[in-house]
């Protein structure tokens, strides 16, 4: 992949992010260094980056929109019913290997791993709901 300005960009605003960011709030960020990049542009340059493994997207259920995170380590995510908000889960929550094991048992087939996230409601909209 060669190097760009505006791919550089994309992937340091990731870099600076833990709320797992939708294509467009990239495109609104990077924007303001570069005016003149196209919507297209961000979703493209996202894909390539995913492709190469240099980040992962996700999609989850009901949301229908891409999310992007630059960690690319095994982790496990939560996901606001309230707010939409995508958060990673301690460390400690991120071993569920025995799930392909438990769901190979009695397939006849190559269980080869899962997607899987935990759905709720965050600490902010439940402190939102007691005021």
């Amino acid at each position: 992949m060669k190097f760009s300005r505006q791919r550089a960009a994309i992937l340091s605003f990731l870099q600076s992010r833990k709320d797992h960011p939708t294509a467009e709030l990239v495109y609104t960020n990077v924007k303001e260094e570069f005016p003149n990049i196209s919507l297209g542009t961000v979703y493209r340059n996202l894909n390539q980056l995913a492709e190469a493994g240099m980040i992962t997207k996700h999609s989850f259920g009901d949301l229908g929109i891409d999310h992007f995170d630059y960690n690319t380590n095994p982790h496990q995510h939560f996901v606001c019913s309230c707010c939409n908000a995508v958060i990673d889960l301690p460390a400690e929550h991120n071993d569920f290997s025995f799930i392909d094991k438990e769901a190979a048992k009695g397939f006849d087939g190559l269980i080869q791993g899962h997607r899987l996230y935990f759905c709720g409601i965050c600490r902010g909209c439940l402190d939102q709901r007691e005021n």
